[in-house]
């Protein structure tokens, strides 16, 4: 096994010789601009972990962990065309720097690009990780639909919401450590269980995001903050300060996220100062820490070494402990 940072530096390497110039340039340029932005690269990184998790050798998942990172980042340039984002991880969004047309061709290109990666690995390994992402890539799709929907609806659940984010962001997390655990030959069960563990981690993982989206430092964290409250983003934040507040609160919550406001800064000050006196903030930690204690739960059920457990306990504390 090897440190976090052995993994992310030898992906990045891999990743590096994978963005080279090709032609068209205006198809492949701003593929690589994306790509090369950095980012935390959590689920490649999860990739080849659980892959030496497992007795396999982390060379063997370095296309399943691109696979992963191409196809998030495909998803990230077509959310951004969605949410009109000028920002990711704090440079200029592909559509932003190049146009939207662009944006839509090169996302394109780099979901098929994901899939080709597979072709590295023999018939039956391709198989299963073809199947599996198959699977995670049409919920993602899901997901986003469910979060774009929720825009414009009033009476969400936090069920729903919950739903919504393990279908657009954790179920990738879960898939990123299930190909890892499949290019290493693990026991089915053994598949399912890390499946289950990257899932509740990733539910967890976007709590967190969204806590951060409202309460992150703009230097660190990369994206807009307040951008889910300009969106009007049915978050865990905002659902739990609906639930909390007085009636009075309550109907200024709904007001500032029903009309177009015309000083967002003013918007995005008032709304987090509803989450802190609400309680929905310290709800929405609490709830990070109770995703991220499930996923511990699921470790016992492992057929590995008690190392390994609780450096994969490790990796969750501080994925849960994050500023970025």
């Amino acid at each position: 096994m090897q440190r976090v940072k052995f993994y992310q530096e030898t992906f990045t390497s891999y990743l590096e010789g994978f963005t080279k110039k090709r032609e068209p340039a205006n198809l492949y340029t701003p593929i690589n601009y994306i790509l090369q932005l950095g980012g935390k690269r959590l689920r490649p990184v999860l990739t080849l972990m659980t892959a030496e998790i497992f007795n396999g050798h982390y060379t063997q998942a370095l296309n399943a962990a691109l696979s992963i990172e191409v196809f998030h980042n495909f998803s990230l340039v077509h959310d951004d065309i969605m949410d009109d984002a000028p920002l990711r991880r704090g440079h200029e969004t592909v559509h932003e720097k190049w146009d939207i047309n662009t944006g839509i061709l090169s996302g394109d290109a780099m979901l098929i690009m994901a899939y080709q990666l597979f072709e590295n690995y023999n018939a039956q390994t391709f198989q299963a990780l073809a199947k599996l992402f198959s699977k995670t890539a049409i919920e993602v799709c899901e997901g986003q639909q469910y979060d774009v929907d929720f825009e414009i609806r009033n009476d969400v659940t936090i069920p729903e919401y919950l739903k919504m984010i393990e279908y657009k962001t954790a179920v990738l997390v879960g898939a990123a450590m299930k190909m890892g655990a499949i290019v290493a030959n693990a026991s089915e069960k053994d598949q399912n269980n890390i499946y289950e563990f990257g899932k509740n981690l990733g539910i967890a993982f976007q709590l967190q995001d969204d806590y951060l989206d409202a309460f992150g430092d703009p230097k660190t964290f990369g994206k807009q903050v307040g951008g889910d409250i300009i969106e009007n983003k049915k978050t865990y934040l905002y659902l739990k300060a609906l639930e909390f507040a007085k009636e009075n609160e309550k109907h200024y919550l709904s007001k500032l996220f029903n009309e177009k406001p015309i000083d967002n800064l003013f918007k995005i000050e008032q709304v987090k100062t509803l989450f802190l006196t609400t309680g929905s903030a310290e709800a929405t930690q609490k709830e990070i820490k109770f995703y991220t204690t499930k996923a511990f739960s699921v470790l016992d059920a492992l057929n590995i070494s008690q190392d390994k457990k609780e450096l994969l306990k490790a990796f969750g504390n501080q994925l849960m402990n994050r500023t970025i």
